[in-house]
């Protein structure tokens, strides 16, 4: 590689972190210098939503893998037109625009959805409901892990399995032992973005589960709330730096795990 390509790489690669990095330290200097954040931490209603947010986040990110790894492996393995077709349909909320995505789930889930009035029937109602805010993250998230794990399936030899398979491994104990190790990677990274996207959720969420302090208010929906109140920008500051920062720990933790896990498997 020439000089001159080197120094256009390191330029591009160095304008691209300037822009995804000056608006955080923006935030953190911000935050810093109103003095707010340490009252936000100290709110019992900035931890009720920061909780909210970190349950039900790891909920639906449970619900994904327990769901998604078979339904990826299954795409995976298949050679029918159908199932490529069906891959790309599950794509579909990635592109969606949040609000879409609420008024969907809203159309199907909602008291007067096409599935709501079935379950009304029964006695359950989803809108408006914790679990609405499980149903709406995993909606928009769940297709990240997925297509990861779809990739991770995709890029595996399948012919270790059938020495597997002819070593008299029964096909539950092939995909423990032999699958799963091989496609690892694919599936750690795709967790760790489906639980980030489920954290940061805000618009299906508000359509579908609305902004109940203690209920559904999320952390995205808590800062949200806090902009449009009498404290304006300062506040929705000092709660997006105490949600920047548990996110970060949080990511980082889970990427040494994944990493560790990784080094051993």
């Amino acid at each position: 590689m020439s000089r001159g390509v080197a120094i256009a790489l390191a330029v591009a690669a160095a304008l691209l972190a300037l822009l995804l990095l000056l608006p955080l330290g923006g935030l953190v200097w911000r935050a810093l210098s109103d003095g707010d954040v340490a009252a936000e931490l100290g709110s019992g209603a900035t931890w009720d939503a920061l909780r909210l947010s970190v349950v039900t986040a790891t909920i639906s990110l449970v619900i994904a893998v327990l769901l998604g790894t078979p339904l990826a492996w299954l795409l995976a393995r298949s050679r029918a037109r159908a199932a490529r077709l069906a891959a790309s349909l599950l794509d579909l909320p990635l592109v969606l625009p949040p609000t879409v995505a609420g008024i969907a789930l809203l159309s199907a889930f909602g008291r007067s959805g096409y599935l709501g009035e079935t379950l009304g029937g029964i006695g359950l109602s989803l809108s408006f409901t914790t679990a609405a805010v499980v149903l709406a993250q995993l909606f928009v998230s769940a297709p990240f892990y997925v297509r990861s794990a779809y990739a991770g399936f995709s890029g595996a030899d399948p012919r270790f399995e059938g020495v597997a398979y002819t070593l008299g491994l029964s096909r539950w104990r092939t995909f423990r032992s032999v699958t799963l190790p091989l496609v690892w990677p694919s599936l750690a990274g795709g967790a760790v973005l489906c639980w980030a996207r489920a954290l940061g959720e805000l618009g299906a969420t508000l359509l579908f589960a609305g902004s109940l302090p203690g209920k559904t208010q999320t952390m995205p929906l808590a800062i949200l709330a806090a902009f449009e109140s009498e404290s304006g920008i300062a506040g929705a500051v000092s709660l997006s730096v105490v949600l920047l920062g548990f996110a970060a720990l949080l990511l980082l933790a889970l990427h040494r795990v994944t990493a560790t896990a990784g080094a051993y498997r």
